[in-house]
């Protein structure tokens, strides 16, 4: 099991280059990769894309990569778009009888006039790109790895207290149909008892409500159905691959029983145990947010 909070950074240099890459990766239903890369980059994206898709299943993704180099850069003239700006300046000043000259430094400030080489990124550069994309993201999961171990510990001890509970709700389960015998045959004979006559009440009616009563309040199956959850939810965090999904959909069933057992039944004890499997439910599914 991994967590989806992690980060790794690498960086390979060449002769006359290095590119560095980072990954910072948190919780996020689905995989959402976000590139940070310079404009000389931007025809890798979609490679770059492929291999951390190939790697990572949820989660969003932040990638800052840059090339650094050593060597001098060499740099191309955007010539459509200098003509364009130089053409559109002179119409001014035919159309406005405005002098002057033209500053060079004003047009090499023109965004995206001076580009890198299109020969700029060859393939050293592409194989090193790729090599720190790769050696980043063992990290990122070496890291992801650890802290799904820390996850998975916390979420075991709190799968625990849930089973302890629930022998808590069988116990005082068993003991409510004879809870209702008294109490509905006391409250009866309060009743009867008024007028100071006293009345016989009749065992099979009282049987019947009794019987009635305890089948509306009945909670074993909920608690079948609830140990069968606990138990797939700690064989989920054993599992290989991606668990997030299955635990998620697990603590949305161990979360509807507890609340069908909390409408059932009147018993403090019961109440009291019900509640608490839902407090514990609901931490869970805040951890159970950063799990792959």
């Amino acid at each position: 099991m991994k967590s989806m909070t992690g980060y790794g950074k690498a960086m390979v240099a060449g002769d006359d280059f290095s590119v560095s890459v980072d990954l910072k990766t948190v919780n996020n239903r689905f995989l959402d990769i976000h590139l940070r890369v310079g404009a000389e980059l931007a025809s890798l994206e979609p490679g770059i894309k492929k291999r951390i898709n190939s790697r990572l299943t949820r989660g969003r993704v932040d990638v800052t990569i840059s090339v650094e180099r050593t060597a001098q850069m060499v740099y191309e003239l955007n010539r459509p778009l200098i003509a364009g700006y130089v053409n559109a300046l002179k119409q001014l000043q035919q159309d406005f009888q405005i002098g002057g000259e033209l500053d060079i430094n004003v047009l090499a400030r023109i965004p995206g006039a001076l580009q890198p080489a299109r020969n700029g990124i060859d393939e050293r550069i592409v194989k090193a790109l790729e090599a720190a994309v790769d050696q980043a993201l063992d990290e990122l999961e070496k890291m992801r790895e650890q802290e799904g171990e820390a996850l998975k510990s916390e979420l075991r001890e709190r799968v625990k207290k849930i089973e302890t509970l629930v022998p808590v709700i069988e116990a005082s389960a068993a003991g409510l149909a004879e809870a209702y015998r008294v109490r509905l045959q006391k409250r009866i004979g309060e009743l009867l008892n008024r007028g100071g006559q006293v009345v016989e009440i009749d065992p099979a009616r009282l049987a019947q409500e009794v019987a009635y009563l305890a089948d509306r309040s009945d909670v074993s199956e909920e608690m079948v159905r609830l140990r069968s959850h606990l138990t797939q939810f700690q064989e989920a965090l054993d599992a290989p691959g991606e668990a997030g999904k299955m635990l998620d959909f697990l603590l949305q069933e161990l979360n509807r029983e507890a609340n069908t057992t909390l409408s059932k039944s009147t018993d403090l004890a019961i109440k009291e145990a019900g509640l608490a499997i839902k407090a514990e439910v609901e931490k869970l599914r805040e951890q159970v947010q950063n799990v792959e």
